[in-house]
Order: C-alpha cells, then sequence, then structure tokens
C-alpha cells in the first residue's frame, strides 16, 4: 500500500506524534523532543502540513467541541501503514549501510 513512499523526516515525525491525539502546539513540541531538538516546526509549515495529511488520508480532524478553536488530529490506519513502510524502508537502509560499511573496514 504504502510502496515508494518516501517521507520527509518533519512528516514521519508528525505522524509519530499523532499516535496520540494531539492539537497544532502539542505536534510541535512533540516533534522537537522525538528528534531531539533537531526538527523544530513552524506554525506555518505544521499547519500546510497538516492540511495535506488530512488530503491523503493519512491523518484525520477530530471532533471540535462547540465554541472551540482547538483543532486535534490523530493519524488513521492509513497513516500508520505509511508510517510502518517508511520504518522498514529506514531499517533497509541502515543495515545496507552497517553491512557496507562493515566490508569496507576489513
Amino acid at each position: 500500500m504504502a510502496d515508494g513512499i518516501v517521507l520527509t523526516e518533519a512528516t514521519y515525525y508528525i505522524l509519530l506524534a499523532l499516535c496520540k491525539q494531539q492539537h497544532g502546539y502539542g505536534i510541535m513540541q512533540t516533534v522537537e523532543a522525538l528528534s531531539g531538538g533537531r526538527v523544530r516546526l513552524r506554525a506555518g509549515t505544521l499547519y500546510g502540513a497538516l492540511t495535506n495529511l488530512t488530503e491523503k488520508g493519512w491523518i484525520r480532524l477530530m471532533p471540535v467541541e462547540d465554541g472551540s478553536r482547538k483543532k486535534e488530529y490523530l493519524i488513521t490506519q492509513t497513516g500508520v501503514a505509511v508510517l510502518k513502510s517508511e520504518i522498514n524502508r529506514l531499517k533497509e537502509l541502515a543495515a545496507n549501510g552497517e553491512k557496507i560499511l562493515e566490508e569496507c573496514s576489513k
């Protein structure tokens, strides 16, 4: 299903962050924490990504309480499948790199 999809680092971390229902600021904090401070999302980048991921069906906007402006998002099963595929791709990259470097060091 997710074969051939390569995620950006920001998208990867956003999907990970949304394994738990969160609002935008929470996503930004989680992404920064997960990446050790390497990935810092700006509001415009984040909300553009959230719109894109929602359109793809990888995340969904949760129902909003009456009178609340706070939008919360959660990963979908399709998003989980994409994330699992990306993790497998990254494992393969790391394994191939380690194998070649080991051979290179002999």
